[in-house]
């Protein structure tokens, strides 16, 4: 602000607008019941280069009067009121892009809504502060410097003034041509749109990935530890402890938490299995250490697998959605679950052998010993007994009857009648187990029954009321949905098995509802956008023109997503909404400067460049501001960083792109649809204030009064 506006003071006019529309804007909080968090919070340090935004513009167009010669409190009034319409154009395109988002439902929509709202109010707020505070504090405080050189601090000030009117009369060329002649002007918009269509190219290419959520370093994972199955939680715990043991000795450990029986995912987090286990570590803090999560969870795994050998270790890093267990998850559905277990099993072996897929497997073990009892129903009758009363003498036997109850004053506690425990140590002692039919006689279970030692699923799934089991597995080095789609592209549309179903689970199936939501309200914003600006420019085709602006920024947008090895997620998405609003004000400064100077009475190519000239310098202007609010944020190494980096690196990029060609490509633009509109006779201007007292001649009424006759008899 202090290199364009050449002045502290009017400097600092425009960074009042920051705490005045932030503070507001704790208020408008407050009565939504928001709360500060990670998304709310997000939004006000995003805000902060908009906030500014509506300020420079209106400080700027005061600033420019008052250098026509204008006393302060004249240009305070002429320049706001000049300007007006622009920013509030400005304004409420930002509005109406973070609407949609902030209207859903879904997933999506529950992150995000607080931080769409929240830049909502701040922007109103920030509009209001642009037309009262910036104004009256131009007419009290502002003032006109007039550099000379005298000092070191004007030396560079007019270097910079030097370097911003080279670099202004360098686009007014490169404009000049474009507008030469209409070949020029369409091959300028044909080169654009090859450049735009190469950059998505870079998505199709592997360049830039996808994934619901970016990978975030929290500095906390899992080591979940499986024994034999015949394991009992003794020789578990033992372990455990020994687990517990070398992880202390790591100078990068800080604290565990251990959980002995159980695991917090899959099939472990309902029911209790003693042969696992599981150790939260938590790290010291991301800048304290020399390596990330991940790559710390990989060695410790290394070093365990080596130290303990019979024992299946695995690592989950711990992110903002929980414990990343298995991001890629696969439901197969199948009538009975031996099939669903035999397909399942076949597109596990093709996952293994994806680059990027670690720690594939099932959802269920199918090697958990039991004892299998196969009854003869036959023999059962025959010998006077009946599936209900051996079930429930089978039950009682091992499992324990809680029917009887024992009280103690006020206390009431489960009697659990069953065998001791010698009596369910084998095999045998099951195949001997009594039963007694209604004649009295003793029938052992051998009798009528087969009874052998099996294996079977640890666990039974149902999705959809069908028979399923969970493909899932790990991504690392690749983003998830990368790993995921050449997956599914070697066996989706290969014949399957009938009545075998694929379904996508995990973040894959977050991923397509999350891109779905945002993909729509990226096309509302992209609609109400377009109805604000026909509301405001009377007109159905110059908002074309403004539209025009936002392909150009997604060209910066790929590029930078490349560059920086990020990915498309919901965040990266949120960003490009987010630039439909910022790269839109740049556009509308230009066509509505120009609609005004044809107002004038100059040519639409004289109206152009005039346009070019008025509002490079507010478009530099607010465009920086918005880059260095992003720079923070986009640089920013500390734990959960990675969360908004994509976000402010899309903005980054977007900006950057649009700066550049939005100064030459709406101009061409705006001329080649004035051509078109000429010829077709369409750019004539409606006169509607002399239309609304221009005279007409009365019709005759019918006998009513009031009512005019529609036939002429």
């Amino acid at each position: 602000m202090l290199l364009f506006l050449h002045s502290i003071r009017n400097a600092f006019i425009v960074m009042v607008s920051i705490p005045a529309s932030l503070v507001a804007a704790f208020i408008g909080m407050n009565l939504m019941g928001y709360t500060l968090n990670l998304m709310s919070l997000l939004g006000l340090s995003l805000v902060v280069g908009i906030l500014v935004d509506d300020a420079i513009v209106v400080l700027e167009n005061i600033y420019r009067h008052m250098e026509m010669g204008k006393s302060k409190i004249r240009a305070a009034y002429d320049g706001a009121s000049e300007i007006g319409f622009t920013v509030a154009a400005i304004t409420l395109v930002i509005v109406v892009v973070f609407l949609p988002i902030a209207m859903s439902s879904g997933l999506v929509a529950n992150i995000l809504a607080q931080f769409c709202v929240t830049v909502v109010i701040a922007t109103l707020l920030s509009l209001l502060a642009s037309f009262t505070i910036i104004p009256w504090l131009s007419s009290r405080f502002g003032k006109l410097e007039h550099l000379t050189g005298k000092n070191w601090f004007e030396k560079f000030i007019l270097w910079f003034e030097g370097l911003i009117d080279k670099f202004t009369h360098w686009i007014t060329d490169i404009l000049e041509w474009c507008l030469k002649t209409t070949l020029r002007r369409i091959s300028t918009v044909v080169i654009t749109f090859i450049v735009l269509i190469s950059s998505f190219s870079l998505v199709i290419f592997g360049f830039i990935g996808g994934e619901f959520f970016p990978p975030i370093d929290r500095g906390q994972f899992l080591v979940q530890m499986e024994l034999s199955k015949d394991a009992t939680v003794e020789k578990t715990n033992q372990l455990t402890l020994e687990v517990e043991k070398y992880l202390r000795n790591d100078k990068d450990v800080v604290d565990l938490i251990t959980t002995v029986g159980q695991q917090s995912t899959g099939f472990g987090g309902a029911q209790a299995t003693t042969y696992q286990s599981e150790v939260q570590v938590n790290l010291t803090d991301k800048s304290e250490r020399s390596e990330s999560t991940n790559i710390k969870a990989a060695k410790v795994k290394r070093a365990l697998e080596e130290k303990f050998t019979g024992v299946e270790f695995k690592t989950a890093p711990i992110g903002i959605m929980g414990a990343e267990n298995a991001p890629i998850e696969m439901v197969v559905t199948a009538p009975d679950n031996a099939t669903a277990v035999k397909e399942a099993t076949r597109i596990l072996d093709l996952l293994k052998k994806v680059p990027g897929a670690v720690d594939a497997e099932l959802s269920t073990d199918s090697g958990n010993p039991e004892v299998q009892v196969n009854i003869d129903r036959d023999k059962m009758a025959s010998l006077g007994l009946n599936l209900s009363s051996v079930g429930q003498t089978m039950q009682t036997a091992f499992n324990g009857n809680t029917d009887g109850k024992f009280r103690a004053g006020e206390y009431e506690y489960d009697i659990n009648i069953r065998f001791g425990d010698l009596n369910r140590q084998s095999i045998d002692d099951v195949k001997n187990l009594m039963f007694t039919n209604p004649q009295g006689q003793q029938v052992r279970l051998s009798q009528f029954a087969e009874v052998k030692m099996g294996s079977g699923p640890s666990l039974l799934e149902r999705r959809d009321k069908s028979p399923s089991v969970k493909v899932r597995a790990k991504a690392v080095g690749r983003p998830v949905g990368d790993v995921a789609n050449e997956w599914a592209a070697k066996f989706m549309n290969e014949k399957k098995p009938i009545g075998v179903d694929y379904i996508w689970s995990g973040d894959m199936e977050n991923q397509q509802e999350g891109f779905g939501t945002l993909g729509i309200a990226l096309l509302a914003a992209i609609v109400l956008v377009y109805l604000v600006m026909v509301s405001l420019y009377d007109s159905f085709v110059y908002p074309f023109v403004v539209l025009f602006s936002i392909p150009l920024a997604m060209i910066g947008v790929m590029v930078i997503l490349a560059l920086t090895a990020n990915s498309l997620n919901i965040f990266t998405m949120l960003g490009m909404i987010m630039l439909i609003g910022l790269v839109a004000k740049n556009a509308i400064m230009i066509v509505d400067f120009t609609n005004a100077r044809k107002a004038a009475g100059a040519t639409t190519h004289d109206a152009l460049i005039q346009a070019n000239h008025a509002r490079l310098r507010p478009i530099l202007m607010t465009t920086i501001a918005m880059i260095f609010g992003m720079l923070p944020i986009a640089l920013a190494t500390g734990a959960g960083a990675e969360m908004n980096k994509g976000l402010a690196w899309v903005v980054i990029g977007g900006l950057t792109s649009s700066l550049f060609l939005t100064l030459i490509i709406v101009p061409v633009v705006y001329s080649l649809f004035d051509s078109i509109l000429r010829r077709m006779g369409k750019d004539t201007k409606v006169d509607y204030e002399a239309e609304m007292k221009a005279d007409y001649v009365h019709r005759e009424l019918n006998e009513d009064g009031f009512t005019p006759k529609h036939l002429d008899k």
